[in-house]
């Protein structure tokens, strides 16, 4: 069976990393950044129902509107990660274990970063080495519209079309409030969940692939 490619996200929601954890993965980091995807945004839950983190970036103009991925420059002007923290902390605080993954997490909003593409990397192996699997490792070396070699499941980065697929309800923080809210960031799950996460994503369908 073929890797699948993927893009690199902030905190992937559950669709994202139950194909992290069910396949071998190869990351696309040859290709031009778009906008409104989830490179740079993840949807949590918190007391007032579905709430983005977005990340503030670098926008390159003129006639260089266009730019790699990996060229992609966070904009630390603004304190993001101090306010990205803090929601988490407000949001997840009564989880049942936002204690016990907080110390590996809080660093990615201590420590300053330059690079988007680095920083949600190490958002992705920190969760990979809480859930007790590998990280992928494999990246692309060039950009490939069609790809030969690998299936591609680059689309589930776009944030605007949703990915359909039949989600097990566990129990979140405000579930009570608004109900059970479907494919946040995999923290929701991993907050929510602790060790039963890994499990969770194993047996999820993964059939919207379609490769």
């Amino acid at each position: 069976m073929s890797p699948l490619l993927l893009h690199p996200a902030y905190f992937p929601n559950i669709a994202h990393f139950a194909v992290i954890a069910q396949r071998e993965v190869c990351w696309e980091v040859m290709d031009n950044f778009q906008k409104q995807t989830y490179r740079n945004r993840c949807y949590i839950c918190t007391d007032a129902g579905r709430h983005m983190l977005n990340i503030p970036i670098k926008h390159v103009g003129g006639d260089q509107g266009r730019q790699k991925y990996i060229e992609v420059k966070l904009d630390n002007k603004y304190p993001w990660q101090r306010q990205h923290w803090r929601t988490l902390e407000t949001a997840y605080r009564t989880s049942p274990f936002f204690e016990f993954y907080e110390d590996e997490l809080i660093g990615l909003y201590q420590k300053p970063f330059t690079s988007l593409l680095d920083f949600n990397l190490k958002t992705i192996e920190t969760v990979c080495q809480s859930l007790g699997i590998a990280m992928p490792t494999l990246k692309t070396e060039v950009y490939e519209k069609n790809p030969t070699e690998v299936s591609d499941a680059r689309f589930l980065v776009n944030a605007k079309k949703d990915v359909a697929f039949e989600q097990q309800k566990y129990v979140q923080v405000f579930g009570d409030r608004h109900g059970f809210v479907e494919n946040a960031s995999i923290l929701d799950l991993l907050f929510n969940e602790g060790s039963n996460a890994l499990s969770y994503l194993k047996n999820l369908k993964i059939d919207f692939l379609d490769v």
